[in-house]
């Protein structure tokens, strides 16, 4: 139990000293940010499919029943980074961007005959953007006018979960959560004349709440080699009660005076209430294959607006939209006891679409469409125990008429430990 508690903090404080923004994308200023899947090694090979998929020598975070599966002798670590660059297209125009960073760490063992544990540090939300756009007052003015936006910040969570086998097909499971991080998003407009004063908004926000979310698991046998499972989850929405500040300065050069008007609104975010559902077919150790569906009631959540006109911040809702997700992933071992390496190799593939959870300017924000492959790779370690290394690449393409274009290349890298702690030893 020491190891164990070790491990745990070990985890915690490695993954908030390299917590960080893991995006460059402008889509990130809306809302809470680019959302996660909550994925990890295994799971991103497959383009994120989970909510069905259960083995002993795996942590899938993506459903908590799936903990109930947990090898009694092994203790079960996973730790991912990743790294991505970004196409951007308007009008014509091109850039490339580049972000990463470390992802996750999770840890799983089993409590009792039944009962898995799990814990770790997962992504929730990731803001980061930096760019710019450049006019003329009129067609007659030399007077050219910037406005730069900049974000950084996310949401990171902490948590601590169980599975718990109830009888032998079903499972349930629950993962309690604390979240916590911030956003700080800026809007600055200036001009080439002196004389015209420069505009700053400033959006900025504190979070430290907590998240629930509830799983099951139903596996049905269809012989001794092939079984169907059956996945569901569920996560309360509700207020993170954090405030909501917005400042806005205007500033004049030439006689070096700025105005500051603040605003406040308490208990301004919230996260939605969300559903999924998952299938998955198994054929032993050797195939499987799995088809999620996840809904998020971000259409109910208002957000904070300021009205320029009016010079008031308020809630606001119509802001935010009903989101959908759809992932279709397989994975094919050929021989899993084989003598072979290549034959050991897990082989991985995927592909998904999501539709956004905002609108912008009045109209629905980029569709995505994805793709994966993965392999997962073996390693013998001491004690005849297994652990895997987990590589992916994946394509994301968001694109709506008449909004930048991005195409996104990401590397997935992430190494499952397979420890067999619980082992007891015989001398004689």
């Amino acid at each position: 139990m020491n190891k164990i508690l070790a491990s745990f903090v070990l985890a915690t404080m490695t993954t908030s000293a390299f917590a960080q923004s893991n995006t460059n994308s402008p889509y990130s200023q809306f809302g809470l940010g680019d959302l996660t899947d909550q994925s990890v090694g295994f799971n991103k090979g497959m383009n994120g499919v989970g909510l069905a998929m259960r083995r002993g020598n795996e942590v899938n975070t993506m459903n908590p029943a799936s903990y109930s599966a947990v090898d009694s002798l092994t203790m079960l670590f996973d730790a991912g980074l990743s790294g991505q660059i970004t196409n951007y297209k308007e009008n014509g125009k091109k850039m490339n961007g580049k972000s990463g960073g470390f992802d996750y760490v999770v840890g799983q063992f089993r409590a009792f005959k039944g009962v898995g544990v799990t814990f770790g540090v997962l992504p929730y939300s990731n803001i980061g953007y930096n760019y710019s756009q450049s006019e003329y007052l009129n067609d007659a003015s030399i007077t050219k006018m910037t406005t730069t936006n900049k974000g950084d910040g996310g949401i990171h969570q902490l948590f601590i979960g169980t599975g718990i086998r109830l009888f032998k097909p079903l499972s349930i499971g629950a993962n309690l959560s604390y979240l916590w991080g911030d956003y700080n998003r800026s809007i600055t407009s200036s001009s080439s004349a002196s004389n015209v004063s420069a505009l700053q908004m400033l959006y900025t926000a504190d979070i430290s709440s907590y998240k629930l979310d509830f799983g099951m698991q139903l596996e049905l046998p269809l012989s001794k080699q092939d079984n169907i499972t059956l996945g569901a989850t569920w996560t309360p929405g509700h207020s993170l009660k954090a405030d909501a500040k917005c400042s806005v300065i205007n500033s004049n050069s030439t006689i070096s005076k700025a105005d500051t008007t603040a605003y406040k609104l308490a208990d301004a975010l919230s996260i939605p209430t969300s559903f999924g559902f998952g299938l998955a077919y198994n054929h032993g150790q050797q195939f499987r294959m799995g088809a999620d569906f996840t809904m998020q009631k971000w259409g109910s959540v208002d957000y904070p607006s300021f009205d320029s006109q009016a010079k008031t911040y308020t809630m606001k809702s119509g802001l935010l939209k009903d989101s959908y997700r759809f992932n279709l992933g397989a994975e094919w071992t050929p021989r899993p006891m084989g003598r072979k390496f290549l034959q050991r190799v897990r082989y991985r593939a995927g592909v998904g679409m999501a539709t956004p959870y905002y609108y912008i300017n009045g109209k629905e924000g980029p569709k995505e469409l994805s793709a994966s492959l993965g392999f997962g790779i073996p390693i013998m370690n001491g004690y005849n125990g297994r652990s895997y290394l987990n590589i992916s690449g994946q394509v994301v393409n968001r694109s709506a008429d008449n909004m930048i274009k991005e195409t996104m290349f990401r590397l997935n890298i992430g190494l499952t430990f397979n420890e067999r702690w619980f082992a007891k030893w015989k001398v004689e």
